[in-house]
């Protein structure tokens, strides 16, 4: 007989990959960008789209993938020790997207295109808020944090892309749970079919 995974395993092996897919991508993202690219003001990141996928298929979990990848950012970008906090611990604010899970429901925002972007935006502004918040914290000027807001704009068309692109597939975007009962449903309903 065949062994099957319970819903704790299933689920850190799915938190285990995407925190893998998030490190090597935003790795990769980074190291081309401090190489080919060393002047640009802006960066590209796919933290956002990332976490605003782990938040809707686990939940509070994100919180995993929201800090580990400000610190592959700040690694691989050879930051402070200061920016290892501005950026690990500021892009935990983007759990506050939660409240949109909440209010909308899960189901409603994979299933609309506009919900749908509207979450990952609010993923990544909290994510770009909780940086500049941090950096006050730790002694920035207003003006200076804010450049968390405008350095960033290319990840907004990244976020929303992946996610758009993302929504369409099944059960990527999609509350894990849920997934797997309709996929035990429709297994099922296919057996007594016959």
């Amino acid at each position: 007989m065949k062994r099957q995974l319970t819903v704790g395993q299933y689920r850190a092996i799915d938190l285990a990959l995407f925190a893998i897919m998030l490190a090597i991508s935003e790795a990769l993202i980074v190291s081309a960008a401090t190489r080919w690219f060393p002047n640009e003001p802006y960066t590209v990141s796919v933290v956002a789209a990332v976490t605003a996928i782990v938040l809707m298929r686990w939940g509070g979990w994100a919180a995993i993938h929201a800090a580990l990848g400000g610190l592959v950012f700040c690694a691989v970008s050879g930051a402070t020790g200061r920016q290892f906090a501005i950026y690990g611990l500021g892009n935990l604010l983007s759990l506050g997207a939660l409240g949109l899970i909440r209010g909308f429901g899960s189901e409603a925002i994979r299933s609309d295109d506009l919900k749908t972007l509207l979450f990952g935006l609010v993923v990544l502004l909290l994510m770009q808020l909780g940086r500049a918040l941090v950096a006050m914290a730790l002694g920035a000027a207003p003006m200076a944090a804010a450049g968390f807001f405008t350095t960033d704009v290319i990840s907004v068309l990244f976020t929303l892309v992946i996610l758009w692109i993302a929504r369409r597939l099944d059960g990527i975007f999609e509350d894990q749970k849920h997934y797997l009962l309709r996929v035990q449903q429709e297994r099922e309903e296919e057996r007594g079919g016959f």
